[in-house]
């Protein structure tokens, strides 16, 4: 445990998350006052008339060592300052330093994408970033590079006046060992699939009506995996969404189809009829022990042929994604995860840092297994991008976890005109999100730039149970809104 005694608390959350960066899995105890705990690590936060006081015993030398920033008097002025002085003191006590510095936010293009919009120059977000987040020049390069890309994504699209719907269907073949997501077992809800889409239909109709003239940009089947859906129930429900909604400006219809178990010749063709023209189908590995390890119940070679069948079928725009940090994976395995990868040339390449969640069963597994390891280096980042680049593909989006192995990424690369659009749009949050379904968020961005948000409820048997209530809670959301 490491003891933090800050003297304001509504800056938990941020000196929570930073000292997390350092400490992954740590456990914290906050406090205003004296810690009880003597034999436990301190950090003592305080600001006086000189600025912001930083102070830590207990590190490797064992003494009270102090580090102090210059504050102002806005809340970001301050809290900037709180963990620019934390952030140098750890770095100074463990030499070393994060990829990303001081910030611990999941959107981090977003400082770029502004200043871009304000007409500042790459030297001087560049400056900033460094002087203020004491974020490493490689991560400013990669977040100015995905911002000037997405700046142009985001201009194809209506922005404001547009929207993203999102389809939430929350089943599973089974459930990773990774997971945190809303899913549910397929075999154990096979029968109630029909009944969640009825009420689906019915939180759909709340929507439509709350974004009535309007034309979705995006329209987005996610999951879970959507397609442990029946070819019947995949076209049940395009024609749910077609009746309701205007396609007739749609840029992009994705549907997740990322459990090769979950695809057959039958469903892509399907898929395709209904005019989806995107979709992911993920490997996360090429080796088929750590698939048995994590629970994936597919074999690389089912990987391989559901991404043949998906060609077949006519898909032109195919995501793969891949983790790096599963456990027991090192640099060579990667390396031949990147090489199968290569041979089928996909159009799109996601790869994803893990970040290894108290809700999934991998943080008790790495617990009871303490010689299995999850690793990811500066090497293996660079060893996807380099991969990405031989299939002439691009960085085009990014985004943060907490908890992520070795404190990096998840980096979306894409080939020219391949680009999700959606996920750009998601995470610049340049447009409202209209969610549907269990787990799922819906968003709308105000006048003032501000963002309210609508969640719905993610266990499915109350979601199912009470379908009158997220009619209620939605209809209010929307009506509150506008006004």
């Amino acid at each position: 445990m490491i003891r933090i005694e800050l003297s304001d608390l509504s800056f938990q959350y941020d000196v929570h998350a930073l000292v997390q960066a350092f400490f992954p899995g740590e456990e914290l105890s906050f406090r205003t006052g004296e810690n009880e705990d003597a034999d436990a690590p301190l950090i003592r936060i305080t600001r006086d008339e000189s600025g912001i006081v930083c102070l830590g015993s207990h590190f490797p030398a064992g003494e009270m060592r102090e580090h102090r920033a210059l504050t102002g008097e806005t809340r970001l002025e301050i809290k900037n300052a709180i963990k620019q002085a934390l952030y140098d003191l750890l770095c100074r006590c463990y030499n070393t330093r994060l990829p990303w510095g001081s910030l611990t936010g999941i959107r981090p293009c977003k400082i770029p994408m502004k200043m871009l919009s304000e007409g500042r120059t790459g030297e001087e977000i560049a400056s900033f970033m460094r002087d203020t987040y004491r974020t490493s020049d490689e991560k400013i390069d990669l977040a100015c590079r995905i911002a000037r890309l997405e700046e142009r994504i985001i201009k194809s699209t209506h922005g404001k006046d547009g929207f993203s719907l999102y389809i939430a269907i929350p089943f599973c073949p089974t459930t990773c060992l990774y997971c945190s997501f809303t899913s549910y077992p397929i075999g154990k809800y096979k029968d109630r699939v029909d009944e969640y889409l009825d009420a689906l239909g019915r939180e759909m109709d709340v929507v439509a009506e709350a974004f009535s003239g309007r034309k979705p940009d995006t329209v987005y089947i996610g999951g879970g995996t959507p397609t442990t859906l029946e070819p019947a129930q995949m076209q049940r429900l395009d024609g749910m969404l077609r009746e309701r909604f205007d396609f007739s400006g749609v840029m992009e219809y994705t549907m997740e189809s990322g459990r090769p178990d979950s695809l057959t010749p039958e469903k892509l063709k399907t898929m395709r009829k209904l005019g989806i023209g995107r979709i992911s189908v993920n490997p996360q590995t090429m080796h088929d022990e750590t698939l048995t390890l994590i629970g994936r119940r597919h074999s690389v070679a089912q990987s391989i042929r559901a991404f043949e069948m998906a060609r077949e079928a006519g898909f032109t725009n195919i995501n793969m994604d891949i983790i790096l940090g599963l456990p027991g994976e090192d640099e060579r395995m990667l390396s031949e995860t990147l090489a199968g990868i290569e041979a089928l040339s996909p159009d799109a390449l996601t790869v994803h840092s893990m970040a290894i969640k108290r809700a999934a069963g991998m943080h008790e597994y790495l617990l009871s297994h303490p010689e299995i390891k999850s690793v990811n280096t500066p090497e293996m980042i660079g060893m996807t991008l380099q991969s990405a680049e031989r299939m002439g593909m691009r960085p085009y989006y990014l985004y943060r976890q907490k908890n992520m192995t070795g404190n990096f990424e998840n980096v979306g690369y894409a080939k020219e005109g391949k680009y999700g659009i959606y996920n750009v749009l998601i995470m610049e949050e340049v447009q409202p999100v209209a969610a549907i379904g269990a787990g799922s968020i819906s968003k709308v961005i105000l006048e003032d730039g501000r963002i309210e948000r609508c969640d719905t409820v993610k266990d499915i048997t109350l979601y199912l149970s009470d379908v009158e209530g997220t009619i209620r809670k939605k209809r209010k959301f929307y009506s509150e809104m506008k006004e």
